[in-house]
């Protein structure tokens, strides 16, 4: 494929490596001899926003760079590193001290004290540690291959392991961008997955910003890839990112395009089925929270239809972990969602927490049916099912803040009904 030799030469090299996409687009116009308007007409925007784009000191809107970037011809590759973070930089040289043969035997179990206490800190103080492999990637560290630590990343996830997780993440943003250096696809996804994963757990913390920034770079690198589940993963993580910032509007269009991409495959594999179920139950639930009532229950009998082929049970380590009785679940979140709390409850009767493989769904399932609960004003049903998800996974209920706000209303406004006092300890005490 013809490449002008404009993005070859040493100016959009140099810009490249200081990280600077949006002066690549001016590069790129400039070039073509395209003025304010002329990119603005054809990327569906006004030359103002077009100028505050190209000065920006850094990306605020990710797809408008997308956007401009293929329409003056920037190559993938070369806005891909346009876009990467930082490289580690080399650390300071360090003080030689001489160490006893005691403390070198030492230093490794300190090294796992250290980390322990790290990981037992609680999500909110390892976010300090993602921030700073988010701004600049640490050196890799290769501790063994990537798929195997992703999966063991999935199932800390799955088990409510929040702080755990978030104490791997850093290592495994550095091995991602160390193997996606490759330019092979499926390195290019992998790491576009462990964004995504680092998305989904810091939206459940209610890091919202963080939680932008991951999916972003997910998209990113899902798009590079040409995978179109790693697309579905990383478009799901910013829709939902993006429903917590009120852009309801942004995430069904965003989840609309994501699941078509998805069908339009043809959904010959269990794992596509899978992917094109979940984009519906997660659009049906973004329009419950955006108010459309019609289309969120339209799309929640779309979502029953397309899960009926799947298993009873999702397989373990499938990147979307859906089934028929997950759709269920989605069901009493879209009802809860459009305010009708007795659907809600009518909705989930029927789910047992067998019916889920994971602790973190099964956790869930106890929330979900504890917000109907809540919003049906019955504390004590409220109580035990928040005890039932906390049972099942702590983090599920300590760490996500719209539960935790309900056992603390339950507590000062109910504290003698049963299950209430159990409760408040339980999660306090962690």
């Amino acid at each position: 494929m013809f490449v002008d030799p404009l993005w070859n030469s040493t100016r959009a090299r140099e810009l490249a490596a200081q990280r600077r996409p949006v002066a690549l687009i001016r590069l790129g116009r400039e070039h073509r001899a395209w003025t304010l308007a002329a990119l603005g007409g054809r990327i569906g925007c006004s030359p103002a926003t077009v100028s505050r784009l190209e000065r920006s000191a850094r990306v605020v809107d990710l797809a408008l760079v997308h956007r401009a970037a293929l329409e003056v011809g920037v190559p993938q590759h070369i806005l891909v590193a346009s876009l990467a973070p930082p490289s580690p930089a080399a650390p300071p040289a360090a003080t030689k001290v001489t160490a006893s043969p005691r403390d070198a035997e030492e230093d490794p179990m300190r090294r796992r004290t250290l980390l322990t206490a790290t990981a037992a800190a609680g999500p909110v103080a390892l976010l300090t540690g993602l921030d700073d492999a988010l701004a600049n990637t640490p050196a890799p560290v290769g501790t063994g291959p990537l798929d195997a630590r992703l999966s063991s990343a999935r199932t800390l996830y799955d088990k409510g392991g929040h702080g755990q997780l978030l104490a791997a993440l850093p290592a495994l943003i550095a091995d991602g961008h160390s193997a996606a250096a490759s330019r092979q696809n499926l390195d290019q996804a992998r790491l576009s997955s462990v964004y995504s994963l680092a998305s989904t757990v810091l939206i459940k913390l209610g890091s919202y910003d963080r939680a932008r920034l991951t999916a972003d770079r997910a998209r990113t690198w899902a798009e590079v890839s040409g995978s179109p589940l790693a697309a579905a993963a990383a478009a799901r993580a910013l829709a939902i990112v993006l429903r917590h910032q009120d852009r309801h509007a942004d995430a069904q269009r965003l989840v609309t395009s994501a699941a078509a991409t998805v069908e339009a495959t043809g959904l010959r594999t269990e794992a596509a089925a899978a992917a094109y179920a979940q984009m519906l139950c997660t659009l049906a639930y973004t329009a419950a929270r955006g108010g459309q009532r019609a289309d969120a229950l339209a799309m929640t009998e779309e979502a029953r239809r397309a899960a009926r082929r799947l298993p009873g049970t999702a397989p373990a380590g499938r990147l979307f972990p859906i089934s028929p009785a997950a759709v269920d679940l989605y069901a009493v979140g879209v009802h809860w969602a459009l305010g009708d709390a007795g659907a809600a409850l009518d909705a989930g009767k029927n789910l047992r927490a067998d019916q889920f493989p994971t602790a973190e769904r099964k956790a869930r399932m106890g929330t979900d049916m504890a917000r109907a609960w809540w919003a049906w004003n019955r504390p004590e049903q409220t109580a035990r099912a928040l005890l039932n998800a906390y049972r099942a996974s702590p983090g599920e209920v300590r760490d996500r803040p719209a539960i935790r706000s309900i056992v603390d209303e339950l507590t000062e406004r109910h504290p003698r009904t049963t299950g209430v006092r159990e409760l408040h300890t339980a999660v306090t005490r962690a």
